[in-house]
């Protein structure tokens, strides 16, 4: 029932930009805490942002002041808008629900920071 599909990401240089959106459905999208993951290579799975469902945004420190989540609950999509992108951010993401595990995660989408 519930299901999670992310896209938007792509190839792109150091220092560019991407915009990732996820459609949300199953389940009451706008009083969940919704959050976007990445998981790189032989990595662990990590929270990168998180939104609450009025708003309240928090960042890992490794993406403040880069990335910004923003929702639109209207639509049951939440937002990824990645600046000065590093090829350390290389990795596929996620989004889902933080405080629900498991999570039925979605297809995940692939960023990759390269020159």
């Amino acid at each position: 029932q519930v299901q999670l599909v992310e896209s938007g990401g792509g190839l792109v240089q150091p220092g560019g930009s991407l915009r990732l959106s996820c459609t949300a459905s199953g389940f009451i999208f706008s009083i969940n805490v919704m959050g976007w993951f990445r998981q790189a290579p032989g990595k662990q799975r990590e929270l990168v942002a998180s939104i609450t469902g009025r708003g309240k945004t928090e960042y890992d420190s490794s993406v403040t002041g880069r990335f910004t989540i923003s929702r639109d609950n209207a639509k049951n999509t939440v937002y990824l808008q990645m600046n000065s992108l590093k090829p350390e951010d290389t990795a596929v993401y996620y989004c889902g629900r933080p405080f629900v595990v498991p999570e039925n995660w979605g297809q995940g989408t692939q960023v990759t920071v390269s020159s």
